[in-house]
């Protein structure tokens, strides 16, 4: 089965600088309260057809009582599927899943039949790199752009109508890939169902609706039973489970908290394949999500070199005097 991009990578730990963790300071993504992570998690919710993107957001914060949360990538009103909302807090993560691969499952409805072998053939013509305009009807500015389409498969083809699914960058209109594809086709052709199936490291298998999370959050107040709520509402650490990471000592947390960039001392591992203007995340020993930077070097360059600075900070999320000495 083909992949996204990202799960293709795989990253191995590198050891810099041996460390351990005070267990006074912080907290592992997974002991945190559900208090807590009410305000500063992230829901996979299967959205429904019919609302907006930004009416499912609503709903999502009038179910927990709070007053800010935020999704990843529109999904327009007639389609279903993963839209990842991150709650309170950890709202601005979203960003980096905004910027990630994403799946699809479509049908392509034929506006006259063709040979199979044709469709397959064009099939195998829109995978890669594509020119692509954004419709009429968009938030972007309407010029022709470049996608990549990592993967084209087709699962099922019944008369007129083509299943399939599609792997694609961030950014990639599937009604206009349609189109364009049966355009290609010279018989015509347009979007007749489409479901997201994965946003970024987010898939079907974490996927919940608003009802499961409503349901949830009554048994959490009323009867006091968390393990539900706590299934569904996710660590904010899973929404950076794609990008590459760095680990840093306790001493390096609290300047970093108050926007310090990353140096070299106070890593203590790495992912190795890191790139130059890679978005990284950098985390504490306890796997805590301390900031997200850009690479300013490379996995070998920080396990060769003894100083300067590795990555850029970005956008803190970790509250100052979380590791601050007592």
């Amino acid at each position: 089965m083909n992949k996204l991009p990202f799960k293709k990578v795989k990253r191995k730990v590198l050891t810099k600088k041996e460390a351990q963790t005070d267990k006074e300071y912080g907290l592992k993504p997974e002991d945190r309260t559900t208090e807590e992570i009410i305000n500063y998690g992230i829901v996979n919710i299967d959205k429904p057809k019919g609302p907006t993107s930004h009416q499912v957001s609503d709903f999502l914060q009038k179910i927990l009582h709070i007053n800010k949360a935020g999704h990843s990538g529109t999904l327009d009103p007639g389609v279903t599927g993963a839209l990842p909302i991150a709650v309170g807090r950890a709202t601005r993560v979203v960003q980096v899943l905004l910027k990630a691969g994403k799946e699809y499952t479509a049908i392509m409805h034929l506006h006259k039949k063709i040979e199979e072998k044709k469709i397959k053939k064009v099939f195998k013509e829109f995978t890669g790199k594509i020119r692509q305009k954004p419709p009429i009807k968009s938030a972007v500015k309407r010029v022709e752009r470049t996608r990549e389409i990592y993967y084209l498969d087709i699962l099922e083809i019944q008369d007129q109508d083509v299943l399939f699914r599609v792997g694609c960058e961030a950014g990639t209109y599937i009604r206009k890939l349609i189109h364009d594809m049966g355009k290609k086709l010279e018989i015509g052709a347009h979007m007749s169902q489409l479901r997201r199936t994965q946003a970024g490291p987010f898939t079907e298998e974490t996927l919940f609706t608003l009802q499961d999370l409503q349901d949830a959050f009554y048994y959490y107040k009323k009867e006091n039973k968390e393990k539900y709520l706590r299934k569904i509402i996710q660590p904010v650490e899973n929404a950076i489970a794609h990008l590459p990471k760095l680990w840093v000592f306790d001493s390096t947390v609290e300047p970093l908290c108050h926007g310090s960039d990353l140096k070299i001392p106070g890593i203590s591992k790495l992912n190795d394949k890191i790139n130059k203007d890679d978005t990284v995340a950098v985390l504490t020993l306890k796997n805590e999500l301390i900031a997200l930077g850009t690479a300013i070097l490379t996995s070998e360059e920080i396990m060769n070199q003894e100083k300067g600075i590795a990555v850029k900070t970005d956008k803190v999320f970790m509250d100052p005097e979380t590791y601050k000495a007592k």
